[in-house]
């Protein structure tokens, strides 16, 4: 990153810190959340990798400087107070001390469950665990046992379904049809082992440039490159 901070913008408190959360850039899933002092946030806009100030050891430290888990930062937001930090992150490998990609997979009864995601990432890792499962028929294994050919179908099908809905139906059918299309794309993801992650990896690269010059660089590229 390499940017200037401005310290007068923040609110530490007073020990000097303040809070941190960790955001996976492209699941939007919640990592972890610690605190930093100002050092560590001058790290970290230095060097793009996530640190922080560790209370109980009392020192600053780089996530990963022991496990090699560490976290790329693309960006450091401030909330509307002051007195706290989002990091927006590229996490490379576990972020928990336990070895979970998120510190948060407890419930509030203290049972273990599932990683918090949003929407969208949950319904990829659902649709995963289906094409995985050894239980009963699911239609997303189906789908997957047909191959591409019956998965493109659907995907053609759910396409002029969601066209016609955009053209006379409402707002609610549109979002119902545009949900069908999205869920039989995610199925085609992972027919093609292609992770819900590239997807995201790969929008983001293009907010830098208009949709004008990056079809424009398309043309004429041979498929696959």
């Amino acid at each position: 990153m390499n940017v200037k901070l401005d310290e007068d913008l923040l609110k530490w408190d007073a020990a000097g810190l303040v809070t941190v959360v960790v955001q996976d850039r492209h699941s939007g899933g919640i990592r972890m959340v610690a605190h930093a002092n100002l050092e560590a946030l001058e790290q970290t806009a230095a060097t793009g990798f996530a640190h922080f100030y560790s209370r109980s050891r009392g020192r600053l430290w780089k996530k990963g400087e022991e496990s090699g888990n560490v976290i790329g930062v693309a960006s450091v937001r401030l909330d509307c107070d002051g007195d706290a930090v989002l990091y927006l992150s590229d996490p490379q490998g576990p972020s928990c001390h336990t070895g979970a990609n998120t510190c948060f997979f407890r419930d509030v009864t203290g049972s273990e469950t599932l990683p918090a995601l949003p929407t969208l990432a949950a319904l990829f890792r659902t649709l995963g665990e289906r094409a995985a499962g050894s239980g009963g028929k699911s239609y997303t294994k189906s789908l997957l046992e047909g191959g591409v050919e019956k998965i493109n179908g659907k995907i053609t099908e759910e396409a002029q379904e969601l066209c016609q809905a955009l053209s006379e139906e409402s707002g609610p059918r549109v979002a119902s049809e545009f949900g069908d299309l999205l869920y039989h794309s995610l199925v085609g993801l992972l027919a093609r082992n292609v992770d819900l992650r590239d997807v995201m990896e790969e929008l983001s690269g293009r907010f830098a440039q208009s949709g004008i010059e990056e079809k424009a660089s398309r043309k004429g590229a041979p498929h696959g490159q």
